[in-house]
């Protein structure tokens, strides 16, 4: 499981039929800080998340391919969980 910031969408004309199950997202890696951390990865949203929301995407291809229900996918990433976020308490 790793943090990220959404940052964009991908169309295809041609792709995986596992693929068509929600749309593919670019995804920023976050540190514990909401730094940048990494290369930007590619990941199926079935979700909804919208553009710089921060998620929690999973980075278990195995995963990813039984979530899709295709042992045979493309994909090693997926969208979890969209994270809430975080406000200071009040002073």
């Amino acid at each position: 499981m790793q943090l990220a910031r959404i940052d964009g969408t991908i169309t295809a004309t041609a792709c995986h039929p596992s693929m068509r199950k929600g749309r593919t997202v670019i995804c920023q890696p976050l540190d514990a800080e909401g730094r940048p951390d990494g290369a930007p990865v590619l990941a199926l949203d079935q979700l909804g998340a919208g553009l710089h929301q921060t998620v929690l995407i999973s980075t278990d291809g195995s995963e990813t391919r039984r979530f899709v229900g295709d042992e045979r996918s493309p994909l090693r990433n997926h969208i979890q969980a969209i994270v809430d976020p975080v406000a200071a308490p009040a002073a």
